[in-house]
């Protein structure tokens, strides 16, 4: 398995409106076809030193492999999300995990 693990930072002027948008995005982007498992969330209330909630979303993805995920990387539906909702972007940080065997 191969996890794709997304936060996204949303340009401060955005209103309700494009959090709303920017949210039925993610669950678009999430129906690709590659993709297993998907999870798509806000920072949780937990609060310690060592969490960072500064995020406006997560994303949350896991593929059969890398191939899937390479796969998913070159669809339409990540195109075109990134051709929609990176202008509402301020940051975004990728972590992939390569699941051990």
């Amino acid at each position: 398995m191969h996890t794709h693990t997304v936060f996204f930072w949303l340009k401060d002027d955005l209103d309700g409106t494009g959090h709303a948008d920017f949210r039925a995005g993610l669950d678009q982007l999430a129906a690709e076809k590659h993709i297993r498992h998907r999870t798509v969330g806000m920072p949780a209330s937990t609060r310690r030193d060592v969490v960072d909630s500064t995020y406006a979303y997560a994303l949350v993805l896991r593929f059969d492999d890398l191939a899937g995920h390479n796969a998913y990387q070159t669809s339409d539906e990540h195109r075109v999300f990134l051709d929609r909702f990176l202008p509402m972007i301020s940051r975004v940080q990728v972590y992939d995990v390569a699941e051990a065997a």
